[in-house]
């Protein structure tokens, strides 16, 4: 019996009793990531990594909670387990399953940039790899995030010499993290959506160094938004809330701009190509550099993804799972 089995619930490790991002309620839940598509309530009990607790918490109230550091392993019923930075947003972990004769490594999602707040991706020795597919078509390659973070500061500087406040859309758990980053030293005071302002203050009171933002409400002074500078989830969009920022410009910031004609379908001023995923190029190499001889490819374009390895020489098997409907890259 392979150590990991594809169940109607989930990535399933029958030896160690534990599933892997069940989509089912089940006894046992290693979870690599806080997004609602990998971890769902209904679980008795739930692990995963340091950063991820308070996180799951907020989403899920769930009180029993295992946390892991990065690179500490664990047993269960003698299966060792253990947690690698997946750098996809924080907390987010890679899962690494052996017996000492077979290794198994769940990705979960990831990015092989280094965004200095969610940890560094860290390719990890297996036979056997998981890994999703979000981006994986060649058109998908992003620029240095640099060159992404100074369009931004200089959007945001041009609207408001026009007199605009400027909106930026983004995932509030992940992707509004980066954001806030990086404008935070030219622009400190930041108002956020209640969905931001929620994620933001519970990574802020579990000890990570991030910029507090300003919480928008209904006393919320329209002068105190006049130029300035507000973050806010996806499905703001459209809705009652933004229109009481007016006037303003709208920016949305995901890969999916990548492609021409997503900017005009989301009615966005701008798009800015700036995603929590790995790009092609990044998805090639995080699977070369398992050394798997066994590639599972998820959610994302993964049938086109799975063809591509398998004419490099990988032995690719495209996996259906009910991964990647959480946020607007999915």
């Amino acid at each position: 019996m392979p150590l990991i089995q594809f169940t109607e619930s989930g990535l399933y490790c029958a030896r160690g009793g534990f599933y892997i991002d069940p989509w089912k309620p089940v006894d046992r839940a290693v979870i690599t990531h806080a997004h609602s598509d990998h971890a769902r309530a209904g679980s008795a009990h739930y692990l995963c990594h340091t950063d991820s607790r308070p996180l799951l918490q907020m989403r899920l109230g769930a009180d029993a909670i295992q946390a892991l550091p990065w690179g500490e392993s664990i047993s269960m019923n003698g299966i060792s387990l253990t947690l690698f930075p997946a750098g996809h947003i924080i907390g987010s972990s890679q899962v690494r399953i052996t017996d000492n004769i077979e290794t198994w490594v769940i990705s979960g999602d990831y990015k092989t940039v280094d965004d200095g707040i969610s940890g560094a991706f860290e390719p990890v020795a297996c036979q056997h790899f998981v890994t999703e597919s979000t981006f994986g078509l060649p058109i998908y390659q992003w620029r240095p995030q640099e060159e992404i973070y100074n369009d931004i500061r200089l959007w945001i500087t041009e609207n408001q010499a026009q007199g605009y406040t400027s909106v930026l859309l983004a995932y509030s758990l992940g992707k509004a993290q980066r954001v806030i980053e990086a404008i935070r030293h030219s622009f400190p005071r930041i108002h956020a959506h209640g969905a931001i302002a929620n994620a933001q203050e519970t990574l802020i009171a579990a000890g990570h160094p991030l910029q507090p933002v300003i919480r928008i409400t209904p006393d919320t002074p329209k002068a105190d938004l006049q130029k300035a500078v507000v973050i806010a989830p996806p499905s703001a969009d459209g809705s009652p809330w933004l229109k009481k920022l007016q006037p303003y410009k709208l920016a949305v910031c995901s890969g999916w701009m990548q492609v021409r004609g997503n900017q005009r379908r989301r009615n966005a001023d701008v798009g800015f190509v700036l995603s929590d995923h790995a790009d092609w190029n990044g998805l090639l190499q995080a699977c070369r550099s398992t050394g798997a001889e066994n590639v599972y490819v998820t959610h994302g374009f993964q049938s086109a993804f799975a063809r591509y390895l398998g004419e490099e020489g990988i032995n690719a098997v495209e996996l259906q799972t009910d991964f990647g409907r959480e946020d607007e890259e999915a």
